[in-house]
């Protein structure tokens, strides 16, 4: 049974909201538009505010259905563990050729459901650099690290254990937005080119889309 919940978890944090959402109601694929990344930031980048934050709910309802299929099923497994199959899954979804998101919206779900302290340090710390420092992308990578050091504090050693493997694996999924920051072009929330990527439900009419 342990397996079988690994296995759907691993089956609902593959559901690619993003791309379903881009394509049901702009008739595109996100991963031709902003960064090519179909997730969360991407979506109110390139879709707006109410497609991102739709994008947003269910990617982090797929974290919140994993962690709880351990008590749905009676299987004596750590919520936290199955939950973050999910947001394995959802970087690597087999529904979208094994390229998915990044993670942050996956992983809230999770704590939502699995452990409520850890989502106030997570949001806490994405929420706070991102004010500072204006790039979501710093505010994404602070999670596991602000993980880390609470399960460290807390004398958790389960959980300082997996938080020091989601570090390596945040910083892997933001490659890309890593090298953004070093050469100085990873855009930050106020910057006002980002809304040359906005599409609106019939812009995709004048514009060559890979669909």
């Amino acid at each position: 049974m342990l397996l079988f919940i690994i296995l759907l978890a691993y089956i609902l944090g593959s559901i690619p909201f993003a791309l379903m959402i881009g394509k049901l109601f702009f008739g595109v694929d996100i991963r031709d538009h902003g960064s090519g990344n179909p997730g969360a930031t991407n979506s109110v980048r390139v879709l707006g505010k109410k497609a991102g934050l739709l994008v947003f709910a269910g990617d982090a309802l797929k974290g919140f259905a994993a962690a709880s299929l351990p008590i749905a099923f009676h299987v004596d497994a750590d919520p936290l563990f199955i939950g973050f199959v999910a947001v394995a899954a959802h970087c690597f979804p087999i529904f979208a050729g094994f390229k998915g998101g990044k993670a942050v919206a996956t992983t809230f779900g999770v704590l939502l459901y699995a452990d409520l302290e850890l989502l106030a340090v997570a949001l806490g710390s994405f929420v706070a650099i991102i004010l500072f420092t204006k790039y979501v992308a710093l505010g994404s990578l602070s999670i596991a690290p602000s993980l880390l050091l609470y399960s460290l504090l807390d004398g958790s050693l389960y959980q300082s254990l997996l938080f020091m493997a989601f570090i390596p694996f945040m910083f892997f999924v933001h490659r890309s937005n890593i090298r953004n920051l070093r050469d100085g072009n990873e855009p930050k929330i106020n910057d006002k080119t980002i809304k040359n990527d906005k599409i609106t439900k019939d812009s995709n009419k004048n514009t060559d889309i890979k669909t």
